[in-house]
């Protein structure tokens, strides 16, 4: 019976343990992907303030690929959070 209660309880901890790792691996998730649209957001201004004829364009392309990198972001989100 105690070994039984021994491996119960091994397992719960292993079980704890994925769960957190699964929180962790999400929050690196969304942290990259802020980091990745904050910088195209910078990228995309300081291409309109070089060349302002062309902004609507770089703002255009900024968009898409902040969508890109955001779908990505969510994708990486539920893979952290079915794989716990």
């Amino acid at each position: 019976m105690n070994m039984l209660l021994s491996i119960l309880l091994q397992a719960a901890a292993g079980a704890a343990l994925g769960k957190i790792g699964a929180a962790f691996g999400a929050a690196i998730a969304a942290l990259a992907a802020a980091f990745g649209i904050s910088k195209i957001g910078k990228a995309a201004i300081e291409a309109g303030a070089r060349q302002p004829e062309m902004a609507s364009n770089y703002r255009m392309t900024a968009i898409i690929i902040a969508a890109l990198v955001e779908g990505a972001c969510l994708f990486a989100i539920v893979v952290c959070l079915i794989a716990k």
